[in-house]
């Protein structure tokens, strides 16, 4: 079976692997994850403390909880962060594309994208700012994206950049209920 934009059918708890790669294909992050529900906008996921992170080159226990949002629609994908975290991180705004999900068995799903370089951050000590444009630039010629990919994330950035400046939602602090669901 083919992944598809929208999950199957998730429950509360189930594990949730989340398998970046590169426009190349080539492998990026794997980050496991619980499944806390859905609202309008998408489907969330727990990622504890002390979680085995991994990428080609790097691995790592992570130091605080965290929450996914798979978005309904966008280019993206948000990771929050609270003040537990010990980083200067409190949203991290990955530009992604070709989201989907594929169901392993029960109980465990794996979600699907590509990571498309550019990232907007809120930082406690920065504010709001678009991390990356370096790379996205070096990986648009190296990895030859296409055109219309290339106009469609950087209007996707710039409109993700407004809406976490401005602390529209879900970038309002929605993500608090989900820590204390994760949480409980």
């Amino acid at each position: 079976m083919s992944p598809t934009r929208e999950p199957g059918a998730l429950q509360p708890g189930d594990l949730v692997v989340a398998r970046n790669r590169k426009w190349n294909g080539k492998a990026h992050w794997v980050v496991p994850g619980q499944y806390l529900g859905e609202d309008i906008h998408g489907w969330w996921v727990f990622q504890g403390a002390q979680e085995f992170c991994s990428r080609p080159g790097a691995a790592f226990y992570t130091a605080s909880d965290a929450i996914l949002l798979v978005p309904r629609t966008g280019e993206y994908v948000a990771t929050f962060y609270d003040d537990s975290y010990p980083g200067d991180f409190r949203i991290y705004v990955d530009l992604a594309t070709d989201h989907g999900w594929n169901t392993i068995r029960a109980g465990v799903t794996e979600f699907h994208m590509i990571d498309m370089d550019l990232d907007v951050i809120r930082s406690v000590d920065h504010g709001v700012f678009v991390d990356d444009q370096d790379e996205f630039e070096e990986h648009r010629t190296t990895m030859d994206y296409p055109a219309g990919v290339v106009e469609s994330v950087r209007k996707e950035c710039d409109r993700l950049f407004e809406a976490v400046r401005d602390k529209q939602a879900p970038f309002d602090g929605t993500d608090a209920e989900w820590f204390r669901k994760g949480r409980a």
